[in-house]
């Protein structure tokens, strides 16, 4: 994930919002919701189910088995997490909604240690396999 912040007003506004998140939680979600989007083969309004899946493989992209203990650390323990993440940053004016669009479209879509407790495999491990220099070689 890019080092990237919020402004203090913006900061202010999530923090009125919900204080139990991180600011990276917001910000990984917002990354999250990009990430998601390229995958995709037009740009459209994703649901709540596809959004915590797209959480899931991000965040297993960007931080491998370290996944679920980085999204804990900044408060994020449960897909339902990620439905209170997305609308304090609607009513912070930062994404919008579909009028069907519910914070409990996010409740239980699955459970953390069996979704980041799967095998999956590391872009990292293909990268090295394929002779591809280690960061102090370059």
């Amino acid at each position: 994930m890019p080092d990237v912040q919020f402004s203090p007003d913006i900061l202010a506004r999530l923090r009125a919002g919900d204080r139990r998140y991180d600011e990276r939680a917001y910000l990984f979600v917002l990354a999250a919701i990009e990430f998601l989007q390229t995958k995709l083969p037009a740009r459209r309004h994703v649901s709540g189910a596809e959004l915590s899946w797209a959480c899931r493989d991000f965040a297993v992209r960007q931080f491998g088995l370290l996944a679920p203990d980085v999204l804990g650390y900044w408060g994020v323990r449960r897909t339902d997490d990620f439905g209170r993440i997305v609308f304090t940053l609607v009513r912070a004016g930062l994404l919008s909604t579909q009028p069907a669009d519910r914070e409990e479209d996010f409740a239980a879509v699955y459970e953390f240690a069996q979704a980041f407790g799967e095998p999956y495999a590391w872009e990292g491990v293909a990268a090295l396999t394929a002779g591809a220099p280690y960061p102090d070689e370059v």
